[in-house]
């Protein structure tokens, strides 16, 4: 199970769309096809929201009609939040399309200004159209381990949202960390409890490292089975809507770990800190990667 681990680099969506600083489109796609160079197997190049709200994602369309012709070996993937961003969604014919409801009423309401229940109405028939259209579909639960600004978050609110998801025909299931809340204890718990739920269930998982629990968390993950991790080069990143926006675990970490645990030595971790370097330029600041900052280790 473990040699069959991947990576889904979410970086130049969600660890743009923290940063003030806009990164030209041209920069983008060069990054981008470093990326795919490295070994990964699915890049989000962005999220379709509007431009106004997330200046950082405008060109997302762009983007997307650049790889049409110039297509990499990775899945390409990117978020929706809305009916109009699926529309925009399957005119790219991007190969996966990412969509989720937050199991915090408070960040439910500050990401998308809905409820939780109508929310999870709304995402749910957003994915089986996309699914009878033939597409990709990953529906995920956000703040699925704890919430910035309500703390506990019930694991039963978090199950009885897999549970709608498992009863619309959707097994692809990310549970994302969004206020960086969860522990090991706690993960192995949920992951167990859902794949108890249902065996099928295709589960990944999306850690940000605010309390510094991360790496930790990605290993009691792989430890209950799950197979696709969703991290971010030089551990970018952070939902702008939740109460301390912190970064993601850094694809160069999990990668070191994946290596030094014999596994994924196809993945260049050299190639993401190439991608972390030009990032640490631009935005003028140092990453939170332990790796690109202290080198591999390679015996």
């Amino acid at each position: 199970m473990m040699s069959e681990i991947k990576i889904h680099e979410v970086g130049l969506r969600d660890g743009l769309q923290n940063e003030s600083k806009i990164l030209p489109t041209q920069n983008k796609i060069e990054w981008a096809e470093k990326l795919a160079q490295s070994g990964i197997d699915i890049l989000q190049i962005g999220s379709f929201v509007h431009p106004t709200k997330m200046p950082q994602m405008a060109d997302t369309d762009e983007i997307l009609e650049y790889f049409k012709s110039h297509k990499p070996t990775v899945t390409l993937s990117a978020l929706v939040l809305n009916e109009k961003g699926l529309e925009r969604a399957f005119a790219s014919q991007v190969d996966l399309i990412c969509m989720g409801v937050s199991a915090s009423e408070t960040h439910s309401q500050k990401n998308t200004g809905m409820s939780v229940s109508n929310a999870l109405e709304r995402i749910t028939k957003m994915a089986i159209d996309a699914k009878s259209k033939g597409s990709q579909v990953q529906v995920s639960v956000q703040s699925a381990f704890g919430c910035g600004f309500e703390g506990k978050i019930s694991e039963s609110v978090v199950l009885s949202i897999i549970e709608t998801y498992f009863n619309s025909g959707l097994m692809n299931i990310s549970l994302a960390d969004t206020a960086g809340h969860a522990y090991p204890q706690q993960v192995e718990r949920l992951i167990q409890e859902i794949y108890r739920m249902n065996n099928d269930a295709k589960i990944t998982v999306h850690f940000h490292n605010t309390y510094g629990l991360g790496i930790a968390n990605c290993y009691a993950a792989m430890n209950c089975g799950v197979q696709t991790f969703e991290t971010a080069f030089g551990g970018l990143g952070g939902c702008p809507f939740t109460k301390v926006a912190a970064g993601n675990v850094s694809t160069e970490d999990f990668a070191h770990l994946l290596h030094r645990n014999g596994l994924r030595s196809d993945i260049g971790i050299e190639r993401i800190s190439a991608v972390s370097k030009f990032a640490e330029a631009f935005f003028e600041k140092g990453l939170q990667s332990y790796v690109y900052n202290t080198g591999i280790i390679n015996y």
